[in-house]
């Protein structure tokens, strides 16, 4: 086999660093945005001819975008949690378990019952698994436990078992 050529490569004169990579210390120039929106909103409308009264209507909105307050950061949320309004009454979510819901509860308490947890109901003749078990005592409302229903904002309401339909 015969040797590469070496080939040199000549590396930019300037290399603009990202805005993450500068130091804390160095000042960044100032946010322009909102005169790029407004600039992108003048030459949506500025590419037709407009009448005084269009012109006069673009002008108004041009002032209302201008006079907007930028909201650069949400205020802090206090995650609080949602209170029960009495049996039935469950505001985040549907009335009901969900699927995902019933399959966690089942599968958390089918492994405590082959664990050698005792089982809150009378053991049906029928039950051939602690999966089996766990279904009829989810179906009788006999496992004491609470479904913590979250919001994307971080509230959340803790449902108790037997509240769903």
């Amino acid at each position: 086999m015969s040797d590469p050529e070496e080939v040199e490569i000549e590396a930019p004169e300037e290399i603009e660093e990202p805005e993450f990579a500068r130091p804390s210390g160095e000042e960044v120039a100032e946010d322009t945005t909102m005169e790029d929106a407004i600039n992108a909103y003048k030459k949506i409308f500025e590419s037709k001819e407009l009448t005084e009264d269009e012109r006069a209507e673009l002008d108004k909105k041009i002032k209302a975008m201008e006079t907007r307050e930028i909201i650069d950061m949400d205020p802090v949320h206090e995650v609080t949690e949602i209170p029960l309004a009495g049996k039935g009454k469950i505001a985040i979510g549907p009335p009901n378990l969900t699927r995902f819901e019933k399959a966690r509860i089942l599968g958390a308490r089918a492994l405590q019952l082959s664990q050698g947890a005792p089982p809150f109901i009378e053991i049906p003749t029928d039950a051939r698994t602690s999966l089996d078990i766990a279904l009829k005592e989810l179906d009788d409302y006999a496992i004491p436990i609470v479904i913590k229903r979250r919001l994307p904002n971080g509230d959340y309401q803790n449902v108790p078992i037997d509240y769903f339909n």
